[in-house]
């Protein structure tokens, strides 16, 4: 497939591009993120080489968001908090003028209308190819298993064990990293936190949270808690730390 890569320090209006393109492929509640909220447009100001369009017959198709950091202990060690942490790293490493050592993707995303053309394998192995190029030797990634939704009251290290006939993974986008060689090293149970007043989550769950609870909604991977007189419900997203060795 004839395609190419813009980044956006060659393009920095590749930040709106990207924008558009993310508001159209997940659940409302994960553009809520606060840590990401806080800190998601700095990647293009401070990192606009690691962020990446590919683009097929003039138009945006994927997006790949990354961000290098430094990490001196064993990768068995990384830690729980995942996806926030390593956004949160990137920014104070490079603010302490740490060398950095590893690269982490944020985000692989693919527009709907390139869905189901096998651009997964192209986009992880784009990423894999880039951190080589910036001669990290390591490339590690928070992993959104992308059909967990489906099964969200199953335990994340229950559902990682689950293989197909062929051995490989059962979610789909596990096995794209582990086809192009990633080990799946553990679950990061804490991957993002997503904390909302009651009516913020009634909207973008498009649910009414009556009493406290555990609420299952669509393309959340795990319940949703709600404590009604507190007037608060929090999402904690788990997610699989796997490692491509380059």
């Amino acid at each position: 497939m004839d395609y190419t890569v813009i980044s956006a320090l060659e393009s920095p209006e590749q930040r709106n591009v990207h924008n558009e393109l993310t508001s159209h492929i997940w659940p409302e509640f994960i553009l809520h993120d606060p840590v990401s909220n806080g800190n998601w447009g700095n990647l293009y100001k401070t990192f606009p080489e690691y962020q990446l369009t590919i683009m097929i017959n003039g138009e945006a198709a994927g997006l790949i968001n990354s961000i290098p950091l430094c990490f001196n202990d064993s990768l068995d060690m990384l830690p729980e908090k995942g996806w926030d942490w390593a956004l949160l790293k990137g920014f104070k490493d490079n603010g302490d003028e740490k060398e950095p050592d590893i690269l982490c993707g944020l985000q692989i995303g693919i527009s709907k209308k390139f869905q189901g053309k096998g651009l997964s394998y192209l986009l992880v192995d784009e990423m894999k190819s880039f951190a080589v190029r910036k001669g990290f030797k390591s490339l590690i990634v928070p992993v959104r298993p992308n059909l967990k939704s489906k099964y969200p009251l199953i335990p994340m290290e229950t559902y990682i064990g689950w293989k197909r006939e062929d051995g490989f993974p059962f979610d789909p986008w596990l096995r794209v990293h582990v086809k192009l060689g990633a080990k799946i090293i553990k679950v990061c149970h804490k991957a993002m936190y997503i904390p909302g007043k009651i009516k913020d989550w009634d909207e973008w769950a498009d649910i009414k949270m009556l009493s406290s609870g555990d609420y299952v909604i669509g393309g959340a991977l795990v319940p949703v808690k709600a404590y009604v007189s507190k007037n608060i419900a929090e999402y904690i997203e788990p997610n699989v730390w796997v490692l491509h060795e380059l």
